[in-house]
C-alpha cells in the first residue's frame, strides 16, 4: 500500500489502491478505523489521483467527523451491551462475567480490550443464533452456518446456500436492532433480493422493522467507534 498526505490542517493520510477493475477515482472512509482509501485505475497517474482527493478534502473531513472520535476500550469505560451500559472493571475473576452494571474482567489492563471483545463475540453468537433460529422457524426455512465478523460495510449477509454472516458489534446495539438484522438476513432465505416480496417477509417477522432500520442508519456508526486494540477487524468465527 502507498500512503500519501493531503494538504490541510491537520494533513489527511490517504492510502492509494490501484485496481484493474477501477474505471475512475473513488474515495472511501472506513467506519471502523477512519482509514481513507483512494482507489484508482492501474493506468492512472498518481498526481491526478491525489489532485482528485485534494479536491474532496472537505468531504473527507466531514466523513471523519460523522464517524466521531475513536474510543479506546479499557478499564473504566462504559460499553453499551444489549441496551444497557456496563463498566469494564478489573476483578479477581478468571473469565469475564457481568455483575450488576459491571463487566468484570481479569485485572490485566493490557488484555482488557481483547478479553472484552472475546466475551462480546460469544454473547453476540448466542443472541444471533437464537434470533436466527427463531425467525427461520417462523418462515419454515433453515440455514447452514452463522459466521461473525467485524465488517466495515454491512451488518449482515446471506448467501444463496444459506450461510448467514453478522457483525458481532450488533451486541452493542439495542436488542431489538440486533433482532431486526437477524430477521432481515433470515428473510433472504426466502427472497434473495430486496423486492417488495422480501420486505413483506421482513414485516411479517418484525412489523416495526422500519424503526430499527432507521436506528442503524442514524446511530450505527457509533458501534464502530470502540477500538478493541489487538482484535483483528475481520477475524471470522464459523459454526
Amino acid at each position: 500500500m502507498t500512503r500519501r498526505l493531503l494538504r490541510g490542517d491537520p494533513p489527511l493520510e490517504v492510502v492509494l489502491r490501484r485496481s484493474a477493475r477501477a474505471r475512475r477515482f473513488s474515495l472511501r472512509v472506513s467506519r471502523i478505523d477512519g482509514r481513507v482509501t483512494l482507489s484508482m485505475p492501474d493506468h492512472a497517474r498518481e498526481a491526478e489521483a491525489l489532485a482528485f482527493a485534494q479536491g474532496h478534502a472537505e468531504w473527507i473531513r466531514r466523513a471523519l467527523e460523522r464517524n466521531g472520535p475513536r474510543v479506546a476500550v479499557g478499564f473504566g469505560l462504559q460499553l453499551p451491551v444489549q441496551g444497557r451500559l456496563l463498566t469494564l472493571t478489573p476483578a479477581g475473576v478468571r473469565a469475564p462475567k457481568v455483575e450488576g452494571d459491571r463487566l468484570l474482567l481479569p485485572a490485566d489492563p493490557q488484555r482488557a480490550a481483547v478479553r472484552a471483545a472475546t466475551y462480546l463475540r460469544l454473547l453476540a453468537r448466542q443472541q444471533l443464533q437464537s434470533a436466527s433460529d427463531h425467525y427461520a422457524a417462523q418462515i419454515g426455512r433453515s440455514f447452514r452456518t452463522i459466521t461473525l465478523r467485524d465488517t466495515r460495510s454491512r451488518w449482515g449477509s446471506c448467501t444463496t446456500d444459506g450461510r448467514l454472516m453478522y457483525s458481532w458489534r450488533l451486541i452493542l446495539a439495542p436488542p431489538s436492532v440486533l433482532s431486526y438484522v437477524a430477521a432481515h438476513e433470515v428473510a433472504h432465505l426466502s427472497e434473495m433480493n430486496h423486492s417488495d416480496r422480501f420486505w413483506k417477509v421482513v414485516g411479517r417477522l418484525m412489523p416495526e422493522f422500519e424503526t430499527h432500520r432507521r436506528w442503524l442508519r442514524s446511530d450505527g456508526n457509533r458501534l464502530h467507534q470502540f477500538d478493541f486494540g489487538g482484535t483483528r477487524p475481520d477475524a471470522a468465527q464459523d459454526h
